[in-house]
């Protein structure tokens, strides 16, 4: 790849309470959905890198887990570590709130990021709101009480303002040449985000019934007769749990798959055979063993 001699390079860490809207904004950036949502707080648990590349500019995004400032766990302090250390690491910060929401658990946040990187607030869902008089004098107030380089209001969902958040991003990032080939957009393989895929259908359509400490562990991936054979298995912590997700007749784990491989073969470009069980795993999430076997720094 050929690059301009004052190309820019650099990564940008994507952080917030849970529920704002950080994935969205990181799959509507990157063109492509690599992390996933829903409705249920904490959806996201691993740090992804999603790159975007044009021009001028590779921009290195790092989505991170909603830090936790209400409730202790084992997987809780496994997601606020991911937070932590990936503020270390970066040259911007993108701060996300929604719209008129902003209290004293964003502030606890704004605490453990380092003094020498730059903060843009991006004050998400301005879609959303009902009197658009209202977002300026709330603006001015974030600003006086958090110290902060930019502030963008965006639209992550309806791409409102993405634009002037890349070039304001920009402006932070240090000329250097890419660190990844132009065509790529996350630095997850395959077999990760197949597993997130199952794990985000999982979250939407039982997410209400079941706690959110249930993980996926894809146990096989591979390609056969140019089909690509999945096998997973959702973990959870009580057999009352099991029988949620499978749901009268299998029906729920059923669609809970069948929407999953829909996505997959999206992603892969190829068709899919995919199978998931649950397994009932007690105190998984407590548990720093079985954490560390299923990825969690």
């Amino acid at each position: 790849m050929t690059t301009p001699a004052n190309f820019r390079t650099g990564y940008i860490a994507i952080i917030g309470r849970p529920n704002v809207g950080k994935s969205t904004l990181l799959n509507k950036l990157v063109e492509q959905k690599i992390s996933i949502t829903s409705r249920k707080a904490q959806t996201t648990r691993f740090r992804i890198n999603g790159i975007l590349t044009d021009q001028q500019t590779q921009f290195v995004f790092v989505d991170t887990p909603g830090f936790q400032t209400h409730y202790s766990s084992g997987l809780n302090t496994a997601m606020n570590r991911v937070v932590t250390r990936s503020m270390q690491e970066v040259n911007v910060i993108l701060f996300v709130i929604e719209a008129l929401h902003f209290d004293q658990r964003d502030i606890t946040v704004f605490k453990i990021i380092p003094d020498n990187i730059p903060i843009i607030l991006v004050v998400n869902k301005i879609d959303k709101l009902t009197d658009k008089n209202r977002l300026l004098p709330f603006l001015n107030e974030v600003a006086q009480q958090v110290k902060i380089s930019d502030i963008i209001p965006v639209s992550a969902m309806h791409k409102i303002q993405l634009p002037e958040l890349l070039n304001t991003i920009r402006n932070y990032l240090p000329i250097s040449q890419p660190l990844y080939n132009k065509n790529e957009i996350t630095d997850r393989s395959e077999r990760f985000l197949v597993g997130e895929f199952i794990r985000e259908k999982l979250f939407r359509l039982v997410g209400d019934e079941i706690p959110y400490s249930t993980s996926v562990v894809v146990d096989q991936f591979k390609f056969e007769d140019n089909v690509c054979k999945i096998y997973a298995t959702i973990l959870v912590d009580k057999p009352n749990q099991k029988a949620i997700i499978i749901g009268k007749k299998g029906e729920k784990l059923k669609q809970i798959a069948s929407q999953a491989r829909k996505d997959m073969e999206l992603l892969l470009g190829e068709k899919v055979y995919l199978e998931v069980w649950v397994k009932v795993k007690s105190g998984w999430a407590d548990s720093e063993s079985v954490l560390r076997n299923l990825g969690y720094e």
